[in-house]
């Protein structure tokens, strides 16, 4: 039986009494199903027509007007190009507070943008780190990361908040990490999780870019096999993307105070380690600032996340993006995993695009805000 594992992302993951979701080809439920009743295993048909809940999420695009800017809908997922057309023009029309520029070149050759978002208020400022889509298929990821900007530019007069975030840090956001990936999965694999470089040997694409960093490389939760959605890579920093992302925060680790990373999905909030039970030295504040973050989110529409160190609250995983950022010194390192909890998996619609950031939002602002408070 070839499955695809949405939850966990490993098979390695999977403990008794564990809620697990799975995606099979349309002619292999009939095989599955009474598979599952002889394990008595107790199973519900969350989507039954995946294909056409595909189809919903992205045959609508062509009657959109997308191309005007000006009235660019924050409330629809958007391709690649379309998102790389909205930072240009941002980076034209708010040179104010927005400045774009790019970290290196992905697999295939495309630009890695970054937006430098803040008020040139001061030369040395501290700063905040934040990426969404290390995960292709994580569509909600980089529709946080440009409503974030949005949020920012539409609120920087009038929010105080917003403006003292502005004016005493600079924000770096990077709407889509895993570019190759994540434009394969609008034109190929609506599902498609890792980045698409070429094994020579084996006939399969891909990485997992949160599983390729160095730190406890390609340990438990990564696998050794190429064809593995959890494939950590021929070894650390081996994908584009990872290396120049991680060359940026190295050279700017002294500044970087936050780094954010928005997944999804399973509601959480997690926090260093991923790769070990073990406590970080700074849990307190870190504790705090996610106990705080949680309830500002409940706050919206009461949707509740967990929150605590990824090892325990998630699984064990080594090589990602967030234990590395905390071992290179960046003291606030979280990883975000976005709504909602299986019911619509991957497929979160697009009338779920505004409730989602809007919640998120609150989040990442009070972690902010706690950042610029002195913990002890």
């Amino acid at each position: 039986l070839q499955v695809d594992l949405w939850q966990p992302s490993s098979p390695f993951h999977i403990v008794e009494g564990m809620v697990t979701d799975v995606r099979v080809p349309q002619n292999m439920t009939r095989s599955l199903l009474p598979y599952l009743q002889q394990a008595n295993i107790h199973y519900t048909m969350l989507i039954s027509d995946l294909q056409k809940a595909v189809e919903n999420q992205t045959g609508l695009r062509s009657y959109r007007n997308r191309r005007s800017l000006s009235g660019y809908n924050y409330e629809v997922y958007h391709s690649l190009e379309e998102i790389q057309d909205w930072m240009h023009h941002l980076n034209r029309t708010h040179s104010d507070l927005v400045h774009m520029f790019s970290v290196g070149k992905s697999y295939e050759g495309r630009p890695l943008y970054v937006l430098k978002l803040g008020k040139r208020s001061r030369p040395y400022k501290k700063t905040v780190w934040i990426d969404c889509g290390i995960h292709a298929r994580e569509w909600i990821g980089p529709a946080f990361c440009q409503w974030f900007v949005k949020e920012a530019l539409q609120t920087y007069q009038t929010d105080p908040a917003m403006r003292k975030m502005l004016t005493q840090l600079y924000f770096y956001i990077m709407p889509v990490f895993n570019v190759d990936g994540y434009h394969f999965s609008w034109t190929n694999d609506r599902f498609w999780r890792k980045t698409r470089s070429k094994n020579t040997r084996f006939h399969c694409h891909g990485v997992d870019a949160n599983r390729n960093w160095k730190v406890k490389w390609c340990d438990e939760g990564a696998s050794f096999h190429p064809c593995d959605d959890t494939y950590c890579g021929p070894f650390p920093e081996s994908e584009p993307e990872v290396k120049a992302v991680a060359h940026f925060l190295r050279k700017h680790r002294k500044q970087i105070k936050a780094y954010l990373s928005f997944h999804a999905y399973a509601q959480m909030l997690l926090y260093p380690y991923s790769y070990k039970y073990e406590t970080i030295p700074n849990f307190n504040c870190v504790e705090s600032a996610a106990y705080n973050a949680v309830n500002a989110l409940q706050s919206a529409y009461g949707i509740r996340y967990r929150y605590g160190p990824a090892s325990s609250t998630l699984y064990v995983s080594s090589g990602s993006s967030m234990d590395w950022a905390y071992k290179n010194g960046i003291p606030y390192a979280f990883a975000f995993e976005l709504r909602d909890t299986g019911h619509f998996g991957f497929l979160l619609p697009e009338m779920l695009i505004k409730p989602t950031c809007t919640e998120t939002m609150l989040a990442v602002k009070n972690i902010t805000l706690h950042l610029l408070k002195k913990c002890h």
